[in-house]
This record gives C-alpha cells, sequence and structure tokens, in this order.
C-alpha cells in the first residue's frame, strides 16, 4: 500500500524525537504507541537465539523495558534513514555509544553500524520491526568495557542474567518462537 512520502518522512522525524527524548530518560517505554496494537518486533543474537515481543504490551513491557535494562547511558544515534513510500518499509541506520570513555577519549561504541527496519502501517505506527547489529562487535565491546571497569550496575545484572541460563520472556531458540508477521 503506497503512502504519502510527507507522512513517512513525518513519522520518521517523530520516532527520531521521542528516542532522543527516551534515552535522555533512560526509559524507552514511551516508544510503546508508535506501534500497532498487533505489531511485532524482533531481532536474532546470533546462530542460537533470536527475540520477538508480539504486540503493544510485549513491545512496551519486554523488548522496551526488559531488554533496555542496563542501557541508561547508552544513545542510538540515527546516520541515515532509507524509505520506501511504495512499500511503507524504512530502514534506519543507528550507532550505539555509550556515555563513557575510553582512556583516548573515544567513546565506547562497537565498530560498524546497526540498524532497525520497520513496517509502516499509517497512522503514525509501525506494524513490525526488526532490529539487526554486527554481534561480533558488540560482544568485543562489552569484553572491553568489563576489562576496563566501565559497565553501569544495570549492565552487570544484565549479563549476569544472560549467562545465567534462565529463560526470559521472548527469547527462544532460533526458529521455535512466534512466526513474525512480514
Amino acid at each position: 500500500m503506497p503512502f504519502p512520502r510527507a507522512e513517512l518522512d513525518e513519522m520518521v522525524r517523530r520516532w527520531v524525537e521521542e528516542n532522543q527524548r527516551c534515552e535522555a530518560l533512560g526509559d524507552w517505554k514511551p516508544l510503546a504507541h508508535f506501534y500497532t496494537e498487533d505489531a511485532t518486533y524482533g531481532w536474532n543474537y546470533g546462530p542460537q537465539q533470536e527475540f520477538m515481543a508480539v504486540g503493544r504490551d510485549e513491545i512496551r513491557d519486554i523488548a522496551l523495558g526488559q531488554e533496555m535494562f542496563g542501557l541508561e547511558g547508552w544513545t542510538y544515534p540515527y546516520q541515515e534513514f532509507v524509505v520506501d513510500d511504495r512499500s511503507g518499509s524504512v530502514i534506519g541506520l543507528w550507532k550505539q555509544v555509550n556515555e563513557k570513555h575510553r582512556s583516548d577519549g573515544r567513546p565506547y561504541s562497537p565498530e560498524g553500524i546497526g540498524g532497525s527496519w520497520f513496517r509502516y502501517a499509517g497512522d503514525f505506527q509501525w506494524s513490525w520491526q526488526r532490529d539487526f547489529f554486527d554481534f561480533g562487535n558488540v560482544s568485543a565491546l562489552f569484553v572491553e568495557m568489563m576489562t576496563d571497569n566501565a559497565l553501569s550496575p544495570g549492565m552487570r545484572k544484565r549479563i549476569e542474567r544472560s549467562v545465567s541460563g534462565q529463560p526470559l520472556p521472548g527469547w527462544y531458540p532460533v526458529g521455535k518462537g512466534p512466526v513474525p508477521q512480514w
């Protein structure tokens, strides 16, 4: 379904503005109103695990709540957007940047770039989102931050939780979770 380009551009503007506000708050849950009631939001986390939140409530509580815990002090500045007004697809390319800096003055930030692929549903809402990032570079950065004792207490808890082996809501073995809506 084609969408007016001006409407998609306004959606991107609103999305970026609200992301910046949520980063400043250290709380991404207010972004939930940008998703339809039945939206899906997921990402792959290597060959064994993937994450999928189904519906606005899970997106708010799990994807933007549970999964963003420990990421206070991080920003995700968008570098570029690619917008297809014929399909409503939007790709936003972002960096992940921590407020702390290395001894040489550079901020902690994974090499490479991450991104989000969105499907626009109209009415300034996404019907789905898939994030992608370089798992190897992100892992290497967190090892570097552990070595430098640069992790926040929330991130240390997050890492402890992830290595505990206890399953968390939204996480599935690859191919075993909810079928994403495309």
